[in-house]
């Protein structure tokens, strides 16, 4: 028994002794499990948008067919909605990567499906419904264990690099999936499909390499549902962590352009699936550069204000994309692909920020649950904002309908940056900065900051 401490203390050594995250074998395997894993599910997802939007037209107009795309987003909204608190509770109480696993397995069998389905012919949009239902299971659990994941692999003191080279990872696939999607199902449509298959294989290898983790007990003596309204308030009594996660959700719910690229490429821009790729690709393009520059340089000082201006440029690339529709063609197309470059960097500026908070700040034991609230507003924004982007076509047309998102997100963050002075004030991601009492057990509130 004597023996124990001094292991334990050079096993501390040790990790403070690494200087880089991907010093560490099982952060080197979660980075390829997350780059397959967005490969994978971006691609197909672009080509689940694009096939709805082209079997729709043989029957529907422009403005009905974009409405079907709003339904796609819907569907997944509903179904992570009802099983994100769940989700959450599922990460905090059982090994993070075997549900990862098991959500990978399932997107794997989505990709099968679709791909048979498209070489056979018999692809239809209620089968394409019923796998977004699926697609929006596997991301309200995936997402929970999978973004809690990196606090258990790496050393504290390493986490906002390893923060940022998980997001360069995810964009990177944000990048390449839709590219390559969009030029397999220019060969062939199962094609796109199959290779989602591959990269889900890939993926379930990589879960396996990682292992089990160590992670905090499950909380054995609270109720689940006690341990779920925990999450909940947490959230809700750390303003700077409120204040990041719904300046996000509003954002994004109404600036959200994704839904109606396949729109633009068809009937705005004319360029096709392969042109679809490029527009979907940028963003990532954007995001991945400015998660690279993070990777070396990470942010350290006046995150809050910094946020808040890049929010603002998100909703001006919006409208700058919007505006394309009535440019000549050529000038159109690479004043897109710029617009939703900049798009994807400014929405990743805003994504660093909020893990960051999320990660450094919350207890390991209740990591999960407070992810899995986070995973919430992030398909309330995607997926709702998906749904909103269609039904919003469908009624005042596309073009104006991203017009009017980009006007939004400028107004909710001038809003914002008054209604949350605490995020306006943040200078670094320090907790004594931040001035949040974590506990929740004895009813605390956030503390005032000396001025």
């Amino acid at each position: 028994m004597a023996s124990h401490p001094p292991r334990e203390s050079e096993s501390a050594a040790a990790e403070q002794a690494l200087t880089h995250p991907l010093q560490v074998g099982a952060f080197r395997a979660y980075l390829l499990v997350r780059l397959f894993t967005i490969v994978g599910s971006t691609g197909m997802t672009l080509i689940i948008a694009w096939q709805t939007y082209n079997i729709a037209r043989l029957t529907m107009g422009p403005a009905q067919s974009a409405a079907q795309l709003g339904l796609i987003g819907l569907i997944q909204f509903v179904v992570l909605f009802v099983m994100t608190p769940f989700s959450g509770l599922a990460a905090d109480n059982f090994q993070r990567t075997r549900i990862a696993t098991v959500t990978l397995i399932l997107l794997l069998g989505c990709a099968l499906v679709l791909a048979v389905s498209s070489y056979e012919g018999w692809i239809n949009i209620p089968l394409i419904f019923c796998i977004a239902a699926v697609l929006g299971l596997c991301r309200a659990f995936q997402g929970a264990a999978l973004s809690s994941l990196a606090p258990n692999i790496v050393p504290r003191h390493l986490l906002p690099r390893a923060i940022a080279l998980s997001s360069m990872f995810w964009q990177t696939g944000g990048i390449v999936g839709p590219a390559i999607a969009g030029y397999a199902y220019a060969v062939q449509s199962h094609y796109a499909y199959a290779v989602s298959a591959v990269l889900f294989l890939a993926a379930v290898i990589g879960m396996i390499l990682i292992g089990k983790v160590p992670q905090s007990p499950p909380q054995r003596d609270r109720h689940p549902i006690r341990q779920v309204i925990d999450g909940f308030s947490y959230v809700r009594t750390n303003r700077l962590v409120l204040s990041t996660i719904t300046l996000d959700l509003f954002a994004v719910l109404l600036a959200g352009t994704t839904a109606l690229l396949p729109v633009y490429a068809r009937d705005v821009l004319h360029v096709g699936s392969a042109g679809l790729g490029h527009l979907a690709a940028a963003p990532g393009v954007g995001a991945g550069l400015t998660a690279l520059w993070f990777s070396f340089k990470p942010l350290r000082h006046n995150v809050g204000v910094k946020m808040l201006v890049s929010v603002g440029i998100f909703g001006g690339a919006t409208i700058l994309f919007g505006l394309t529709a009535f440019m000549p063609q050529q000038t159109a197309i690479l004043v897109a692909l710029f617009s939703m470059a900049v798009w994807g960097s400014a929405d990743m500026f805003s994504v660093f920020v909020r893990q960051s908070l999320i990660q450094i700040h919350t207890p390991d034991e209740m990591r999960g649950r407070v992810s899995s609230v986070a995973m919430m507003t992030v398909s309330a924004s995607n997926e709702l904002g998906e749904a909103e982007s269609g039904f919003l076509a469908a009624l005042i047309g596309p073009v104006a309908a991203v017009i009017f998102g980009g006007v939004g997100a400028i107004v909710i963050t001038l809003w914002w940056s008054r209604l949350f002075p605490e995020l306006r004030n943040a200078r670094t991601f320090d907790p004594p900065n931040l001035a949040i009492v974590p506990s929740l057990q004895g009813g605390e509130r956030p503390k005032a900051e000396p001025s």
